[in-house]
């Protein structure tokens, strides 16, 4: 089943052709990664998914983005709702400086429930579901800022999936984890696919081939190709993306 379908998707910064006629599909419950040079446009299609770009500046968007088959750039679109199913998880980790169950409330809070009862539950489930509950059960209602960053990473990862979204975006978030950090991310992006569609934007193509189920190779602002991620790093079709993926560029 595809959760997105985008179509003839075209991006302009002012006078900048940022992405150029992109169309793909993406599949529920599988982990994308996108990759590609600096500056190729990966993180701006990312930030399409849940209109992201619509804070920014004489941006404009053309062609279709469809999630589970309505255009989210159409204009009665409910963006909160959008970003509430489509949740960001971000290249540095982010927490709010309030404590670790503050920061996994905050979401729901702001959605007016009440329910301590709730909210209580929420958090330790979310909490859990990021593989991070042992290690603060005892400190739940101390600042998040005291965390490492690998556990506050994962602290914003729990606080995105409070919300029960369909979809989970990653911005590059391990790129400002040591090794042993990141392989936690990347355990618990492979727990998760089970009941998230996963969109990650990564430098790392042993990551992408690690974690990914489908790969896109973007350069300057094209998809170059789409495929199984391991089709796309064995059996590549385009010459662009095997010079890319063999390192003699980029």
């Amino acid at each position: 089943m595809k959760t997105f379908k985008i179509e003839d998707l075209n991006l302009y910064y002012g006078d900048n052709h940022a992405l150029k006629d992109i169309n793909l599909e993406i599949k529920q419950q599988k982990v994308t990664a996108l990759i590609g040079p600096s500056g190729c446009g990966k993180s701006t299609f990312l930030r399409c998914f849940n209109r992201m770009n619509d804070l920014v500046a004489n941006c404009k968007i053309e062609g279709t983005m469809t999630f589970e088959g309505s255009d989210i750039y159409a204009k009665d679109t409910d963006v909160v709702d959008l970003r509430t199913k489509v949740g960001m998880v971000f290249q540095n980790p982010n927490p709010f400086p309030m404590s670790i169950f503050d920061n996994v409330a905050y979401g729901l809070r702001v959605q007016g429930i009440k329910d301590k009862k709730l909210i209580e539950e929420t958090v330790v489930e979310s909490l859990k579901s990021a593989a991070l509950y042992e290690e603060v059960a005892d400190r739940l209602h101390t600042s998040a800022l005291r965390l490492s960053g690998g556990q506050q990473q994962r602290l914003c990862i729990a606080r995105a999936i409070a919300l029960k979204p369909k979809v989970i975006l990653m911005d590059e978030p391990t790129s400002a984890l040591d090794p042993i950090a990141t392989a936690k991310i990347e355990e618990l992006i492979l727990e998760l696919k089970k009941d998230y569609t996963i969109i990650i934007v990564t430098h790392s193509m042993q990551q992408a081939a690690r974690i990914s189920d489908m790969t896109a190779y973007f350069l300057l602002g094209e998809l170059i190709e789409y495929s199984e991620t391991k089709v796309l790093f064995h059996t590549p079709k385009d010459k662009r993306t095997e010079d890319y993926i063999t390192g003699r560029f980029g």
